[in-house]
């Protein structure tokens, strides 16, 4: 048995990627009336309007529905992780394996995902599933390449046998550390790549965007000890180049939104209830850097933007001078 946790667009398209690949699966739904529409309509038309969801999906809405699941899938925003999971505790086997699919890190403390679900559910095997992997694509079942990491290797063939299709090709690896931090740093470039194409700059400048982000995550994720190698490859720049260019990237979105005029919470709102990680992600990075030193000047203007209405073209212009 399989439980997703969360049932936003990529718990809700994994979820069903899962089902029809033969696999017993349960749907965790927060919020009350999104539960009754799945259960009307087997449809999530909050966030995956027009894909009927299979039979062998079921939807469930309490802490307990957990019981007997070999594999739990976390797809709950980054920072309701930690209270989340910790009422999920009591209910999750020690035998069970914790597959992170969220991207993201806290804020306050500058975990990981894999980290926290660490110290709320200790004891059990964590592995992360990361890439360039718009659910928007994955759920019209367009070809995706993906990578799934997990610190025992012994577990990766049941792993990637669990999520692989003709459409989805998994990749083992053992990096999680690399995975992670990828996964949570293309975000903040994504924002900064929304605002240039925003701006009217053009594709130079954005190709100039995700190189510096690139820089940046390469520096950030090989001082926590990240593997060349995932930083190069489908977690890493994979992944950075499909949410700095998407028109799927929430991240990008907010970027763009800013170049209107428009406030956070309002850029929030007309996201319906998605959330873009990059926004506080580029918080918790920044302050990490400011206290260990580390040299990051796309993420402190992105942050600038962000948190301290910085005028866009001030942000620009002092980039390319500390650059």
């Amino acid at each position: 048995m399989i439980t997703v946790i969360g049932a936003g667009s990529w718990g809700t398209t994994l979820a069903r990627l899962l089902a029809n690949n033969k696999n017993d699966v349960k749907l965790w739904v927060r919020e009350k009336e999104l539960f009754d529409i799945l259960k009307k309509q087997r449809e999530n038309t909050w966030f995956n309007k027009g894909f009927k969801l299979p039979e062998n999906l079921k939807f469930v809405n309490e802490y307990k529905d957990v019981k007997g699941s070999r594999y739990i899938i976390n797809a709950i925003p980054c920072q309701y992780v930690r209270e989340t999971l910790s009422k999920f505790a009591p209910y999750i086997s020690k035998d069970a394996i914790i597959i992170n699919v969220s991207k993201g890190i806290e804020q306050g403390t500058c975990k990981r995902i894999s980290t926290i679900i660490e110290e709320v559910l200790p004891e059990r095997t964590v592995a992360v599933l990361s890439g360039p992997n718009h659910a928007e694509e994955v759920i019209r079942g367009l070809p995706t390449a993906t990578v799934i990491a997990c610190e025992d290797p012994h577990h990766l063939p049941e792993l990637i046998k669990l999520f692989e299709t003709d459409n989805f090709k998994v990749y083992g690896h053992d990096d999680v550390i690399g995975v992670e931090i990828c996964a949570a740093f293309k975000n903040i470039t994504a924002i900064a790549t929304g605002v240039v194409a925003g701006l009217g700059f053009g594709d130079n400048a954005l190709g100039a965007i995700m190189t510096y982000g690139l820089t940046e995550m390469n520096s950030f994720g090989r001082y926590f000890g990240a593997q060349k190698k995932t930083i190069y490859g489908l977690a890493g720049v994979g992944d950075l180049i499909a949410t700095c260019s998407s028109k799927h990237s929430r991240n990008r979105f907010v970027g763009q939104k800013i170049c209107e005029g428009k406030s956070y919470e309002d850029i929030q709102k007309e996201m319906g209830g998605m959330v873009a990680e990059g926004v506080h992600t580029a918080k918790a990075v920044h302050e990490f850097a400011a206290k260990n030193g580390l040299d990051l000047p796309l993420t402190e203007q992105t942050y600038q933007v962000l948190f301290e209405n910085k005028d866009l073209k001030e942000a620009i212009s002092d980039l390319k001078k500390l650059i």
